[in-house]
């Protein structure tokens, strides 16, 4: 991190504490932003699983982010890892195994002792449905027509495809996505090594950065088109404080 974004992240944290004694005494309202929780409430529950996402709604999270991956026998699930480790430490490649080889045992639980297995698509879809969440799905990897086609016809059927954000770092799934699904909602996934996000304006797509790479002028070339701006992953007071100045509308999580 620059010394000057953490000096930027200190002064924001300074004007949020004035701004909350401003609320309360002078009647001004800080800017609202929505809270999602990065692969569910992961800071204190294992990431991607249910309980995960359960916990955000009860902690109040406005969404909840998770990554998507297809088993071998064509089940899509959520998991950030290409692998996964069992209780038994045994590690399988998502892609290369069942999804009755990856549920026979509960996942390695490295957040607690709950017993908790991993998770379908389709069961983070009617979490997100009983608690009304926004949903930021992230695919990993390409996929093909026919599976973007899949992913988000089942989230038609089981929830809604306005509550759904899709996400990738892989700009042809954006764009498979955008042919197949004109109004569906879609972000780039942008990190600190990317490049050229401004190819995002011809497609009208949204984006997701990591909040270190963030300006305030980029932020603007986004709004100014009324496309939408979220950061990650900011998991501390002061990248919070910060995230919150910039104006963004949606802020992930691990924590709050």
């Amino acid at each position: 991190m620059s010394s000057k974004l953490f000096f930027k992240m200190v002064a924001a944290t300074f004007m949020s504490v004035a701004t909350f004694f401003s609320s309360i005494f002078g009647g001004v309202q800080p800017a609202k932003v929505c809270m999602i929780a990065h692969r569910g409430y992961s800071g204190r529950y294992h990431q991607n699983t249910e309980l995960a996402f359960r916990k955000a709604a009860e902690h109040g999270s406005g969404g909840a982010e998770t990554d998507i991956r297809m088993t071998k026998d064509g089940v899509y699930v959520c998991s950030h890892n290409a692998t996964v480790i069992l209780k038994d430490g045994t590690e399988l490649s998502v892609a290369d195994s069942t999804y009755a080889e990856l549920t026979a045992q509960p996942l390695k639980n490295q957040k607690g002792f709950q017993k908790v297995y991993l998770c379908t698509l389709e069961r983070y879809l009617e979490v997100m449905k009983e608690n009304d969440m926004i949903c930021f799905v992230e695919l990993k990897d390409d996929y093909t027509d026919e599976q973007v086609r899949e992913i988000f016809n089942m989230v038609e059927r089981v929830y809604d495809l306005s509550k759904c954000i899709l996400q990738s770092f892989e700009f042809d799934n954006l764009i498979k996505a955008r042919e197949l699904f004109p109004d569906l909602p879609i972000m780039l996934t942008y990190g600190m090594d990317d490049s050229n996000y401004e190819r995002c304006f011809e497609y009208g797509f949204s984006i997701d950065a990591d909040y270190k790479c963030v300006t305030e002028e980029m932020i603007k070339e986004f709004h100014d088109r009324g496309l939408e701006f979220a950061v990650w992953t900011a998991n501390d007071i002061f990248a919070l404080s910060y995230c919150k100045s910039l104006g963004v509308d949606y802020i992930e999580s691990d924590v709050f």
